[in-house]
């Protein structure tokens, strides 16, 4: 069983109040082999939202030296952990052993997320979601390893 970014199988639950469809993703989902999951909407963020960085790394953010904010400036921290850990807990509930994250995003980001900075750079590192999962013995990978847009809007 994997666990699909929401956004990934069509669900409008990106920021933007779109989503970012991944055929096989969606093809898995059909399947029967996921559960989707939006780390921001389980934390209690609408949709859509303003965008959100990590001003550091996602485990500053767990060990509460670091901070999320949205682009205006609202400290969202509380939410994003909120989100991954119900993430975790659906994830244990269904016995995952592997999840397909939204690469980039500052929840599901597996290999890049955003500086902090809104000024659309990248960085080497890992989603608060990602980062949770990954330190419980989930295997993450992101769309991009199943083929995936490598320079769509995160």
């Amino acid at each position: 069983m994997y666990l699909i970014s929401s956004c990934l199988c069509g669900v409008n639950c990106k920021y933007s109040g779109s989503n970012n469809l991944n055929e096989q993703c969606l093809k898995l989902f059909k399947e029967g082999k996921a559960i989707l999951v939006c780390p921001e909407q389980l934390g209690g963020l609408s949709t859509p939202r303003r965008p959100a960085e990590i001003k550091g790394t996602a485990k500053g953010v767990i060990k509460n030296v670091d901070k999320v904010f949205t682009k205006d400036n609202i400290d969202v921290t509380k939410e994003f952990l909120k989100g991954a850990y119900e993430t975790l807990y659906i994830a244990k509930l269904s016995n995952v052993n592997k999840a397909i994250l939204k690469e980039g995003s500052p929840s599901c980001g597996v290999n890049y997320i955003y500086d902090g900075s809104f000024t659309s750079k990248k960085i080497e590192g890992k989603g608060i979601t990602a980062t949770i999962l990954k330190e419980n013995g989930i295997e993450i990978i992101s769309e991009l390893d199943l083929g995936g847009e490598k320079n769509g809007d995160f």
